[in-house]
Parts: structure tokens; C-alpha cells; sequence
């Protein structure tokens, strides 16, 4: 089991002061063999026929070659011109953490590993879940993410949007089922994605009980229910979805929720009408905080199936006619509300507000601008303010 950036030593490691440990690194195919050779300083011949097996230059074709040190050179430093060999390095994997990552080495299994770690919730079982295995089967070579449950697939940097089913107890699973059962019952009809009914709270859960809190006029946070909790029963106990107290305007009204990202809209005090997840601005490109702020601007960017291209920002490969903000409605600057192909858990633009395309759609259509064939200026025509509030935090 090779172990990178945690500090450990080889698993045949050997006294430094009477041995120099060279290492090389044969790729073949897919796999990474790591061939690790405990040398005496005395036994030169040995270094050499590694070398000529990994593909390293004899060091006996130079036209001069030093004398071989004597035994007592065994217990100092080495001369300066040792052997190159020494200073060979292996190559870095392409790995996002390197310290949730081990590498299969021959001999290795999933119940040895699972014992390797400090952590009880690595078991086989989570193993198996956390890197999608079918069976215990693992080859050598091969990465597992070894850091469970973390919201991470640590080898390529990934988010997973749901937990890790292997480390949720029972009881839990019972009440987080119920909870996306009410969850979905609550806010699909405002057009917020179905959930799955697994009993496995992730970041798509955590998401829907922050909106739920919102309405409820509950602590807003995106953590997870607690099974029995006040709220948990306040949240089963709902048959409709209220339009938040401190939330609704006259006329009709969007508020942006950074804590959940969430997007709501509404009419009044009293009708809310839609319920969108929404990513926001990563740090650096927040987007900024306001309330009550009349959409000045809209483009259905017609002449490029409604994705306009951001001056500030192109991402051209967000759709293929060359455009990463779709139908955009400006509230603040060049901050908008736009549809995207990709609308992550956590805030990922720069700036804006991004909506699924059909939110967007559908957003549009109840703004009435869905007939509008040309880019508008006019406040009164648009007819909604934007509200932005709340602050997310990584959790």
C-alpha cells in the first residue's frame, strides 16, 4: 500500500545511516509498479542490474569511473559523485488529495487497508461505497479514496452530491427518508428537482431542509436534520410551503438565499411561486448583497438560441454556439440571473445567479418577457426586484 503526502515510511524501510534507498517508478499500461531496492553502499553491482532493468544509463559506459568506497564510507555521508541512481525521483500522480489517496501494491486488500486507517468508519463495506467497487476485488496499481464520507471524490477533486450509505445508521436512514419524502412532497411543485428517497442526507438534501427552513422561519443553515428534533417534527407536521415572513415585497419579487442556494420568487406577501436551486459567486466574485433591487436589463439573445456570450467572463464551451449566460436578467451591474448547463450545490460563478435553462424558462415566462424578441432596458416592462442574502459557508 503506497501512501503519499502522509508522512510514512516504506513498508521495508532500512536504517538510513547504513543503506541508501533508491526508488523507480516502471509505468506499464495502467498500472504503477513500484520497484524499491534497500542497497548496500558496497554493492554497486547490484544498483547497476536495477538500473539496467528500469532503463537507467550504466554508470560503468561513463569514460571514468571512482573507486568503490570502503566499508567504513558505510556509516558517513556519501561522497558528493554518488551514484546517480540515488538522485532519481518518482513522478507525482495526478491526484486532487494526495493524502486521501493509497495506491494498491501487491498482496493489499480492502480489509487490510480499512485496518491501515485511524478512522473506524473505514470499513470494507465504506471502501466498496466510497469508490464504487461491485466486490472486494482490488488489483495493484490501482487509487482508492480513502477519506470517507467527506462530500469528495478525492482522487480527481470531484464533488459527490450524495452521502456515503455505508457509514449512516439505521435510525438515521429511517429519518432521512421521511424527511426527502416531505421534502419532495413540499417543493417539487415549485419547481425544484425530485430528489431520491434513500435515506442518505448529501449536499442536494442539505440544500432542500435550508429552503425548507427558510419558508418555516427556522435557524437557516444547511445541516442535517436531527432524527426527533423540534424542527424535524416541525417540517413533517407542514402541508404547504409558506412564503417566508421578512421575504415577500408588492409586486412580484425574487429572493436569492446565498446560505441555501436557493432562488425563490413570488407575488405579495403571500403567493410564492417558484423554488429553483441556484449557484451564486465563488469567493472572490460574490455576488453581492441587496435588497429589493429593480432587474433593469433582460436579453433572450434570440440570435444565438438565447445564450448570450459574458464579455467579463466567456466560458465558451458551456454550450456549443459559443454563449454561457442563457436569457440573462440583470439586477446589479453585470451581475444576472442566467441559465447554465452546470448548477453545482456551492457557489461556482462569477457573480451571477445561475439557474437550470429550463428554470430559467420558466422564470422568464412568468415575468412574461418569454415574447420579447430583442434586448430590453425597461424597468416597468421587466417588473420585478432582487433580493440577495445570507452567506454560504463550506460544510
Amino acid at each position: 500500500m503506497s501512501r503519499h503526502a502522509k508522512g510514512e515510511q516504506p513498508r521495508n524501510g532500512c536504517p538510513l545511516a547504513a543503506t541508501i534507498c533508491s526508488v523507480w517508478a516502471v509505468r506499464a499500461s495502467r498500472s504503477i509498479w513500484l520497484i524499491s531496492g534497500c542497497l548496500l553502499a558496497s554493492a554497486c553491482s547490484q544498483a547497476a542490474a536495477i538500473d539496467r532493468a528500469a532503463g537507467v544509463p550504466d554508470p560503468s559506459a561513463a569514460p571514468t569511473t571512482q573507486a568503490a568506497p570502503t566499508p567504513e564510507a558505510t556509516t558517513t555521508e556519501p561522497p558528493a559523485t554518488s551514484s546517480t541512481s540515488s538522485t532519481t525521483t518518482v513522478p507525482e500522480l495526478d491526484i486532487y488529495d494526495t493524502a486521501c489517496v493509497v495506491e494498491v501494491e501487491p498482496g493489499d486488500s480492502l480489509g487490510a487497508l480499512a485496518d491501515a486507517e485511524a478512522d473506524e468508519i473505514v470499513t470494507i463495506a465504506s471502501l466498496q461505497a466510497e469508490n464504487g467497487l461491485l466486490d472486494e476485488l482490488i488489483v495493484p496499481g490501482q487509487l482508492l479514496d480513502v477519506c470517507i464520507d467527506n462530500g469528495l471524490d478525492d482522487i480527481t477533486g470531484e464533488q459527490r452530491l450524495e452521502r456515503n450509505v455505508a457509514v449512516v445508521a439505521t435510525e438515521t436512514l429511517a429519518s432521512v427518508t421521511a424527511q426527502q419524502t416531505k421534502l419532495n412532497e413540499l417543493l417539487v411543485p415549485y419547481g425544484f428537482p425530485e430528489m431520491p428517497v434513500d435515506g442518505v442526507s448529501g449536499p442536494v438534501t442539505r440544500r432542500a431542509l435550508c429552503a425548507s427552513r427558510l419558508a418555516l422561519g427556522l435557524p437557516v443553515n444547511r445541516s442535517d436534520m436531527a432524527a426527533g428534533s423540534p424542527e424535524e417534527a416541525l417540517l413533517l407536521a407542514a402541508t404547504a410551503l409558506p412564503v417566508p415572513s421578512d421575504v415577500a415585497a408588492d409586486g412580484r419579487w425574487i429572493f436569492i438565499d446565498l446560505t441555501c442556494q436557493i432562488l425563490l420568487t413570488g407575488e405579495g406577501p403571500d403567493q410564492l411561486v417558484n423554488v429553483f436551486p441556484t449557484s451564486t459567486g465563488e469567493p472572490g466574485y460574490e455576488t453581492r448583497l441587496q435588497e429589493r433591487t429593480r432587474a433593469f436589463r433582460f436579453d433572450p439573445a434570440l440570435d444565438n438560441g438565447g445564450w448570450h456570450e459574458s464579455t467579463d467572463y466567456p466560458v465558451p464551451e458551456d454550450n456549443p454556439l459559443n454563449g454561457n449566460m442563457y436569457k440573462p436578467l440583470y439586477f446589479d451591474n453585470g451581475q444576472a440571473i442566467h441559465g447554465a448547463n452546470n448548477v453545482p450545490t456551492s457557489p461556482q460563478s462569477k457573480g451571477c445567479a445561475r439557474l437550470k435553462p429550463a428554470d430559467q424558462d420558466r422564470l422568464v415566462a412568468w415575468l412574461g418577457l418569454d415574447t420579447i424578441d430583442r434586448a430590453t432596458y425597461a424597468k416597468d416592462r421587466i417588473g420585478v426586484t432582487v433580493t440577495v442574502r445570507g452567506g454560504f459557508e463550506l460544510g
